[in-house]
């Protein structure tokens, strides 16, 4: 239910499921333990973020100095109708509306330039941000022309200027957000839906070391979750509720399948998966042969751990596999996808598959011919599928990604 409401908010124009800032927090200090300087000097903009509730913002700006930024740099969609909710930014909401008579602005446009503690109270805090911003000295707080969407004009000039996007992106715009990114040659630590992974203009970069996945997978059983502000929450959908450091409540809902998507390099990635030998899962684990699918030329491996470290072919596995993913030690050489883009094509292409369902009922079996499939001895009692040339009855199985070990 989670998932859905997230998916559904993300089509809308206003976002309202919130980023915490402790998940911020823990994935940017990985890239930092394996590359101090990775901000040093640098541009980041986080452009699907609204200043009044984005907790990206808050973590770079109160740490502006700490990382070295260059200069930050933020903008949202359209003005939020819950502003100052989470990061109570002291009567930011008067830039709702321009100066003279000139019309309600539908986006606005924050720069910072320079971070220091304006208030002589020792502290540098969001308080000090919003002084800096209001007197606009060596930072730039305006409204957009538009509507602040990340393919206009204006916002894609920002990008040019920036060198690394950090953000939470709309999930129904991930594979236009992404291509984006890659097509501008910037570095990029986003948050999106385990599901993308197949996304046809996703998995190939996937594929060529172009872009894995973050750091920080462990987190709540590979679960995230997101704040939604008091005003817009649907109980349903809460887990949680706390209060912050305004006082303020806010809400915490749980989504299953969040991934942080990447091309910043971290230590986990070059981690080694600890592995045994074929003979040894068979003999302590599964107790029997591995299956080999019947329509590509690999072997069935529905758990990672399963993985036989002396295996030379290729071999399928679940698509959470890239949360160990380790470039050195395994080649990704296909999707079991069906299509022919990716180096492990099919090796059967299924003649009027039937879909066999458990009322008895016969349907369309195209899916047949999207997946990898398993040979049966027997008719199952589940659902199961057949072919004009299919040598007896079949299973699917869910998206695999295909791989080899490396040479050693």
């Amino acid at each position: 239910m989670a998932n859905n409401n997230l998916t559904n908010a993300k089509r809308v124009k206003n976002d309202e499921f919130y980023t915490q800032y402790g998940d911020i927090q823990k994935e940017i200090e990985a890239y930092l333990e394996y590359s101090p300087d990775v901000f040093l000097g640098k541009v980041v903009y986080c452009n699907c973020d609204d200043p009044f509730e984005s907790n990206f913002f808050r973590y770079f700006v109160l740490n502006f100095s700490k990382l070295g930024l260059k200069k930050l740099i933020t903008t949202s969609y359209k003005p939020s109708p819950v502003a100052n909710t989470l990061l109570d930014l002291i009567d930011y909401d008067k830039t709702l509306t321009k100066s003279k008579g000139r019309p309600k602005i539908t986006a606005n446009k924050f720069i910072v330039s320079e971070v220091r503690d304006i208030d002589g109270d020792g502290e540098f805090n969001l308080k000090d941000v919003a002084k800096q911003l209001r007197a606009n000295k060596h930072n730039e707080w305006t409204p957009l022309e538009g509507d602040g969407n990340f393919r206009s004009p204006e916002c894609v000039e920002l990008l040019e200027q920036s060198d690394i996007v950090v953000t939470n992106p709309p999930f129904s715009l991930f594979r236009e957000y992404i291509k984006q990114l890659v097509d501008y040659d910037k570095k990029f630590l986003i948050i999106g839906n385990l599901n993308a992974i197949t996304y046809k203009e996703v998995f190939p970069l996937l594929k060529e070391n172009k872009v894995w996945l973050g750091n920080n997978y462990k987190v709540n059983a590979g679960a995230m979750f997101f704040e939604i502000p008091e005003k817009i929450a649907n109980l349903d959908q809460v887990r949680e509720i706390k209060t912050n450091e305004s006082g303020k409540k806010v809400y915490v809902t749980r989504v299953q399948g969040v991934r942080w998507f990447t091309n910043i390099d971290h230590g986990r990635r070059h981690q080694p998966l600890p592995l045994m030998t074929k003979a040894e899962v068979i003999k302590f684990v599964t107790k029997k042969s591995f299956d080999k699918y019947d329509n590509y030329d690999a072997i069935e491996v529905s758990l990672v751990k399963n993985i036989p470290s002396d295996y030379k072919g290729i071999m399928g596995v679940p698509v959470s596999f890239l949360d160990k993913h380790n470039p050195e030690q395994f080649k990704i050489v296909g999707l079991t996808s069906g299509r022919d883009e990716f180096e492990c094509r099919p090796s059967k292409r299924y003649k009027n598959p039937i879909q066999h369902n458990l009322n008895g009922s016969v349907s369309n079996g195209s899916k047949a011919n999207t997946r990898a499939t398993i040979k049966l001895d027997n008719v199952p009692i589940d659902i199961y599928y057949t072919a004009d040339n299919a040598d007896g009855p079949l299973s699917i199985v869910y998206a695999r990604i295909l791989i080899k070990h490396k040479k050693k």
